[in-house]
């Protein structure tokens, strides 16, 4: 739905765009890292759209907090690459009336653990409010930070917020595996009209991968199909993704063929593609870092139970955090998390054939 906006600017930026995966794209790529790819994407879009700035604790002076705004006070300058006081209530909601008046804001939680305290704005205002204003004033902003747990974080730190933030209608969720797919999904994310939740892992900032040069946007809804296979349905989303990649390697030299799928997006959530997929190879196990009680896990388990019941040879099976506090022990947290034994664990209990 188009909005119009109090400052006379009509929100309309993804009309007709150009969606390109970056493997279709051809042409040279560079190995960059991970938050390479995100500042990329923010760079591109803020060059392209004067309307897009960023704000949030020690971006701009600083460089962000894990460097992933590096060098951009210096090409946009104070009024677009803003530093915010320590209070997320405070500039989330400030963002999200610049959003409501024509801007399209960048609002980074240097941990999402710390969007806990500004919860009003983010799914009290931001999306509810093109619904409450009968379709007048919409609010195009992205929320973007690091997601789950971090590394010797500890429990209040290591929040994994979209078993939390998923549950709410009128946001969009997106939750990337790789560089590539980061710096395709937040032009996609800065372009759209709704609010985006941008979900990324501080344990995968400094990870590097192939990134193509050409401009590409990744749509939204549209699961990427990592690793092909005949014997199960590995679903997953962000850092687990990697996991389950490696262990379908290791199934594989058991005899054990794993079809991986990454969703990208939780909101929404490509179940044609994981439909397709489970249909064929009659398993699923579902990967998610949240924990198991009310979970997008869940969730996806449940819709693939109800569309392909017939299909299946066995139940679902999931793998989650385990359900307790993070710990803050390496070894405990590693233990706690989806890791590639519960994966493995999960397929062959799945695959068991008597």
């Amino acid at each position: 739905m188009t909005a119009v906006l109090t400052s006379g600017v009509t929100s309309g930026v993804m009309s007709n765009p150009v969606f390109r995966e970056p493997e279709t794209l051809g042409g040279p790529t560079r190995e960059i890292e991970f938050r390479d790819a995100i500042r990329e994407a923010m760079s591109e879009e803020m060059r392209r759209d004067k309307r897009v700035f960023l704000l949030g604790e020690e971006v701009a002076q600083y460089d962000g907090a894990y460097k992933v705004s590096k060098g951009m006070l210096a090409e946009f300058g104070e009024r677009r690459i803003i530093d915010t006081p320590i209070s997320e209530s405070g500039f989330a909601g400030m963002a999200i009336g610049a959003a409501m008046i024509g801007l399209r804001p960048i609002c980074e939680f240097m941990s999402w653990s710390f969007s806990l305290v500004a919860a009003d704005p983010i799914l009290n205002n931001a999306p509810k409010m093109l619904y409450m204003s009968g379709g007048q004033w919409g609010c195009p902003i992205v929320f973007r930070g690091n997601d789950g747990a971090g590394g010797q974080l500890g429990s209040t730190h290591s929040w994994c917020v979209e078993g939390l933030y998923s549950n709410v209608p009128g946001v969009k969720i997106v939750i990337p595996s790789c560089p590539a797919d980061a710096k395709g999904l937040m032009k996609t994310a800065i372009r759209d009209d709704d609010p985006v939740f941008f979900l990324e892992s501080e344990r995968m900032l400094g990870s590097k991968g192939h990134v193509p040069e050409g401009e590409y946007l990744i749509p939204f809804g549209h699961a990427a199909v990592r690793r092909r296979g005949t014997d199960c349905t590995l679903c997953s989303w962000g850092r687990p993704v990697n996991f389950c990649l490696e262990a379908a390697e290791i199934l594989a030299k058991e005899g054990i063929s794993c079809e991986v799928i990454d969703l990208r997006t939780i909101r929404p959530l490509d179940m044609p593609t994981v439909i397709q997929s489970v249909r064929k190879t009659n398993c699923a196990v579902v990967v998610d870092q949240s924990w198991s009680f009310s979970s997008p896990g869940g969730e996806l388990a449940a819709l693939i139970h109800k569309h392909c019941f017939d299909d299946l040879d066995n139940f679902v099976y999931r793998v989650h955090s385990d359900d307790v506090p993070t710990p803050y022990s390496s070894k405990l947290e590693q233990e706690y998390l989806p890791n590639v034994r519960k994966i493995c664990e999960a397929v062959r209990a799945a695959t068991y054939r008597a």
